[in-house]
């Protein structure tokens, strides 16, 4: 009944922290409230040999005292005066000092002729705008944006937005950090179905099934493996911000993708039986020791495999990573950022504790089905080593090693279907399946004979005298886009689409980028996206091999690693609030082409 409790109470905890991100979705959905120029209003007054800075905030609004700051153009202000405001503690940024209805500032101006103003501020009802900016002259009159507007003239159809990392890196900068944690905690419970930690579930049930854990022990082996994760997760996202590293690109050279494939293979050997998987004697005693030798395996052995998870799901790039990267990045401080993606890696791995410590009571007691079990988790590790080697392999290599553990899946159920209890009718279609999955994966190993890679059609290149498909299925998604290289390539690309009025979109591509698929197949192969960007010029960056250009382009870009999509108007500025990082629905990005007007539909 306890250990029932506590489950039950684990469960309920992931529902409320999952709960405290909404406010932030509700955060970014502007319909019902004023924009910032009519909850904003300032006017520059002279006042003698001074200047006062007239705020006028609209009822239920307020600015933020912490982020309003005045600088000078040419040199700074002689002084600046800041009203005392009202002490509040809001949802967004913990305790601030804040200006309701109206606020003056008083400015010296010294020797300066332009003023640089910069503000921010939220409605009660629970919306934060971004932060906002202005370029003034000393006589009040707007040098580059609108009254209240952005000064940045890339910001057209974007100055109330923020990008996803950009809101995310702002959160650390500005708010509590038990606003933090539960933000990212959140944030990584979405990415629960995600590519990247999808593959951990047979992991970890290759772990909790090889033990042959009860619940109780089941659900201490999914701890260790979570926080061991979330935790070296954090180690290497603040390793890489504080270098300026590109976290995918260092887990992607062969001998790192090749080792951890060994690592696999290792272990779906053992789970065939081969051998007994080990420490050697004096480690295992002293975790034995640890453990109060219980039976059930061990949290030494789980915390491993919860390290190796993390090299996993660290070359994803998503909206939440690349947020704290930027802020840790451009602050300096691994500490709140490196917690911050710790609470992202525990939100990913909070639904694997629950899934290990549940799926544990419904396993019979340990018997001879266990061999079956344990074969099962096998192949998948297999697999799992197969999806590694993928990005580093040429395509018809990869579908040979598909084919070849398609024939070991057919061998192992053919084995199982012989020695199985089943009746006749039963043991018949077993067979035939597991002969169906031979017989394909023996057409595979063909096909990738005759340097064909489609595992759907793996013979192919027989059929009409058809060459191989993988050069031709690597530009298939992309037809249309135009390779470049350098700042200098983009420079000029946009330069030529603007003289031509015409829309930029690029694309930061890898080949060992998993979510750069399925934009590939999911996003830019929609006939709808395709409709919508028919005017637009389409650019590539292929940072696959991740060389200095590579580097200094995506350095110039704040761009923390593919997938990232960016849209460029024909004035040549970003629309920075509505870049994609990490993978996006085909809906989403079509909603975000309208918004820009980049859109032909």
């Amino acid at each position: 009944m306890i250990r029932t409790r506590s489950v039950t109470a684990v469960l309920a905890a992931l529902f409320l922290m999952l709960a405290a991100i909404l406010p932030v979705q509700g955060a970014m959905n502007q319909s019902d409230f004023l924009s910032p120029e009519e909850a904003f209003q300032y006017e520059l007054v002279p006042d003698g040999d001074q200047l006062r800075l007239e705020w006028t905030i609209a009822d239920d609004y307020y600015l933020y005292r912490k982020r309003m700051t005045i600088t000078g153009q040419e040199a700074e202000p002689a002084g600046v005066e800041y009203p005392e405001g009202e002490i509040i503690t809001d949802e967004y940024f913990g305790e601030s000092e804040v200006y309701y209805n109206q606020a003056e500032v008083m400015i010296d101006p010294g020797e300066v002729r332009t003023l640089e103003l910069s503000w921010q501020g939220c409605a009660d009802a629970g919306l934060c705008y971004p932060p906002q900016s202005a370029t003034v002259t000393l006589d009040g009159q707007t040098a580059g944006s609108g009254e209240g507007g952005v000064s940045d003239a890339g910001a057209t159809g974007g100055e109330n937005r923020q990008a996803e990392d950009e809101f995310l890196a702002s959160s650390l900068a500005d708010s509590s950090l038990v606003w933090n944690l539960a933000l990212f905690f959140g944030l990584g419970l979405l990415l629960v179905f995600t590519p990247c930690v999808l593959p951990m579930v047979p992991i970890l049930s290759a772990v909790i099934v090889g033990s042959q854990a009860g619940r109780g022990r089941a659900f201490w082996l999914s701890l260790a493996f979570v926080v061991t994760m979330a935790a070296t997760y954090a180690v290497l996202g603040a390793a890489a911000g504080l270098i300026g590293a590109n976290l995918q690109a260092a887990f992607q050279v062969p001998l790192f993708i090749g080792g951890l494939a060994v690592i696999f293979v290792l272990l779906a050997l053992s789970m065939f039986g081969v051998y007994e998987l080990q420490l050697p004697a004096f480690i295992r005693e002293r975790l034995e020791t640890m453990n109060g030798r219980q039976n059930g395996g061990h949290l030494g052995g789980a915390a491993l495999m919860g390290f190796f998870s993390a090299l996993l799901a660290s070359p994803c790039m998503t909206a939440p990573l690349a947020g704290a990267l930027l802020y840790i990045t451009e602050s300096g401080d691994a500490l709140h950022g490196g917690l911050g993606l710790f609470a992202l890696g525990l939100g990913m791995g909070a639904p694997l504790v629950a899934f290990g410590t549940l799926g544990a009571s419904f396993l019979p007691k340990p018997g001879a089905w266990m061999n079956g079990v344990k074969a099962v988790f096998g192949v998948i590790l297999l697999g799992t080593a197969v999806w590694f080697l993928e990005r580093i392999l040429p395509a018809d290599v990869a579908m040979a090693l598909w084919g070849v553990l398609a024939l070991i899946t057919a061998a192992l159920g053919l084995n199982a279907v012989r020695h199985a209890s089943l009746a006749e009718p039963a043991r018949a279609l077993f067979a035939a399946l597991a002969l169906v999955v031979g017989v394909w994966g023996g057409l595979m190993l063909g096909g990738a004979a005759g340097g064909g890679s489609d595992l759907r059609s793996p013979l192919a290149p027989y059929a009409g005298g058809a060459t191989p498909s993988a050069p031709q299925e690597a530009e298939e998604g992309m037809a249309g886009f135009e390779v470049i290289k350098s700042p200098e390539d983009l420079e000029k690309a946009v330069a030529n689409a603007g003289a031509r009025g015409q829309w930029t979109l690029l694309e930061f591509y890898a080949d060992w980028c998993i979510s750069c698929e399925v934009i590939e197949e999911e996003v830019f192969g929609d006939p709808e996206v395709q409709k919508a960007l028919a005017d637009v010029q389409l650019l590539q960056a292929d940072v696959t091999a991740n060389d200095r250009i590579d580097q200094r382009l995506t350095e110039e870009l704040s761009v923390v690693g593919p997938p990232t999509i960016m849209l460029i108007g024909p004035d040549g500025e970003e629309r920075r609030g509505y870049r994609v990082t990490g993978e996006i629905s085909s809906d989403a990005f079509l909603d975000r082409l309208s918004a820009t007007g980049a859109s032909s539909l």
